[in-house]
């Protein structure tokens, strides 16, 4: 007969305490595996927008991220973009400069599409169309979410590249062009890709795609 063993008072604590352990273990890995987790993904379709003309849809590793474009504040900067949206050419492109809780950027069509990313020149590259003036004597604040094109150090540079701010930065306001604000899916773009030492990513996130809600 085999004679049952009672474990002891310090065992069943130890053995509640590594249970416990296991389980936080595993729930974290699940978070660091999937970092989408609790991103919410919006679906454009179920919303109702005032301008649905003036929308655009950047679908990244987290999901949708909702843009209103403001033609009427950057008519020019505004028309640059569309014109590369519609053309398809921000598909697979890197979010090659990311602060945490800062920006993310990405529109680098010449050296950051997915694939064929030069990490040695990424940030320099053109879309071939020309560079267009700077938009900036319009009133616009520069608020969490809001997107701008991104130039050099000197004005009238602006091309492809655009970042999106992650918080309000009013020291902003008078340099870049703004083009838009992010009114949904903004937390997508919180999960993007970023480095503790260097505001230029290796093995970055890439835009997945980005089209007009209406073509």
């Amino acid at each position: 007969m085999i004679k049952k063993i009672k474990a002891s008072k310090s065992e069943k604590i130890i053995f509640i305490f590594i249970v416990l352990l296991a389980v936080f273990s595993f729930g974290s890995f699940l978070l660091i595996k999937n970092k989408c987790l609790f991103v919410k993904n919006y679906d454009p379709k179920k919303i109702q927008f005032n301008n649905p003309k003036n929308i655009a849809i950047l679908n990244v590793p987290c999901g949708n991220v909702i843009i209103e474009l403001y033609p009427n504040i950057s008519p020019n900067g505004v028309k640059r973009f569309i014109t590369l949206v519609k053309s398809q050419a921000y598909d697979n492109v890197a979010f090659h400069r990311v602060i945490k809780d800062t920006l993310v950027q990405a529109g680098d069509l010449e050296f950051g599409k997915k694939g064929n990313v030069d990490y040695g020149k990424i940030g320099t590259g053109k879309s071939g169309l020309g560079t267009i003036d700077s938009e900036v004597d319009n009133p616009f604040n520069f608020e969490k979410g809001s997107i701008a094109l991104a130039r050099t150090k000197k004005y009238n540079t602006e091309d492809s590249q655009f970042f999106i701010v992650l918080r309000d930065e009013p020291l902003y306001e008078t340099e870049y062009t703004p083009i838009g604000k992010v009114i949904y899916g903004l937390e997508a773009l919180k999960k993007i890709k970023y480095l503790d030492k260097s505001q230029y990513v290796l093995r970055p996130d890439f835009i997945n795609t980005l089209r007009m809600l209406i073509n």
